[in-house]
């Protein structure tokens, strides 16, 4: 059996990491030139996925670069008013610490051999059990699974589903070194997550492993194609700054400082997802895994279910290594039953965050009874 998974990311590398440690060869196809080429992003928070690590055999090494101080939480309103104050004692249980995305798929790209991952590979087609491939090279496959993100290019061969978007945008900026350049601004986030919350615009700055903070600014109810009309320069980082806080009217001048006080790196994202319950029927040669399978809003599900279902799909080969398409099928029954569920728990969370009361839905969320 030949297996080729598309995309090195958490899903991707989790499946392979099971695989390796099975017996059962596989081969990552990656688009990036190499492990460090882009930015990861930040930090995640690992509750549910914490189960893949335990499968995959490296919850312990999990655990040395885990962040329980990440777990701090701290809620206000655009006028300043703290809501909630969450701090971690020093000894509390990890259950959903933080982790550099970047150190947690070096954790699991350490874990298999440099052979299991093949670089610069971007894919282009499939079908008669062969990969294409954007430089002309191909290779062969029995299963073809497609970890490959949102933007999926093997998810078309089982669904014409697309992701469509929900009504926020988002613009990521961020401090480096806080410690050192905005001490007064360090002590202020905290070090977990600091979050504003309310006219229908969201500020979550968090502590990242390296020392920077990275800011997520969101305006909700917005159209997809709300960043040609914000008048936000995002060729001027100084001038997109200035324009970011003149896009938060009346918010307490602590908050628009820390806008003021971020590098040139600002980043447009526009907020996409899969529909809730996506299925499609079960085909032996081909899958999905990951923001392929099941696009959610941003909130705290998506990597954890990345992380399961390669651990899952894992197991289940490993479990039929004579017939992979029942392999397949248990882990697809399996895999839309478990994200069907995330999915609509966290299309209710955006759709709270999204509200007119968004800062006390979530007070409430936090804090139920």
């Amino acid at each position: 059996m030949t297996i080729a998974i598309v995309g090195a990311g958490l899903g991707g590398l989790a499946l392979a990491r099971v695989l390796h440690i099975n017996d059962i060869d596989a081969v990552v196809y990656e688009r990036d030139p190499s492990r460090d080429a882009r930015d990861q992003g930040g930090m995640l928070d690992i509750h549910s996925g914490q189960r893949a690590l335990r499968e995959a055999g490296l919850i312990d090494q999990f655990h040395t670069i885990a962040r329980g101080a990440g777990q701090d939480m701290r809620l206000l309103q655009p006028d300043g008013t703290l809501l909630l104050q969450e701090d971690t004692p020093d000894d509390a249980p990890l259950e959903r610490p933080e982790v550099d995305r970047a150190d947690l798929r070096g954790l699991l790209l350490d874990s298999i051999p440099e052979s299991m991952v093949r670089w610069g590979h971007t894919f282009a087609s499939a079908d008669n059990g062969l990969l294409r491939f954007a430089d002309g090279d191909a290779a062969p496959y029995d299963l073809l699974v497609g970890a490959d993100g949102a933007r999926s290019r093997v998810r078309p061969l089982l669904t014409d589903a697309r992701p469509a978007h929900i009504g926020q945008n988002m613009v990521e900026i961020g401090i480096p070194d806080i410690d050192r350049t905005h001490p007064d601004l360090a002590a202020m986030v905290g070090r977990g997550t600091y979050w504003v919350l309310g006219d229908g615009r969201s500020l979550a700055a968090q502590r990242n492993g390296d020392g920077r903070v990275r800011i997520g600014l969101s305006f909700f109810n917005t159209a997809e194609d709300w960043f040609s009309t914000s008048r936000i320069p995002f060729d001027d980082p100084a001038g997109a700054r200035a324009r970011l806080i003149d896009l938060l009217p009346g918010w307490d001048p602590r908050f628009t400082a820390l806008i003021a006080a971020c590098d040139d790196t600002v980043i447009p994202r526009s907020i996409s997802t899969l529909p809730v319950g996506l299925t499609w029927p079960s085909t032996p040669d081909v899958t999905l895994l990951g923001d392929a399978a099941h696009l959610m809003p941003p909130v705290g599900e998506g990597a954890n279910m990345a992380l399961l279902d390669g651990a899952l799909l894992g197991l289940a080969l490993a479990a039929h290594p004579e017939r992979p398409p029942r392999a397949v099928e248990a882990y697809e029954r399996e895999m839309f039953a478990r994200t069907s569920a995330a999915a609509r728990l966290s299309t209710e969370l955006q759709q709270s965050l999204m509200a007119p009361d968004a800062a006390q839905s979530m007070l409430a969320f936090f804090q139920p009874g």
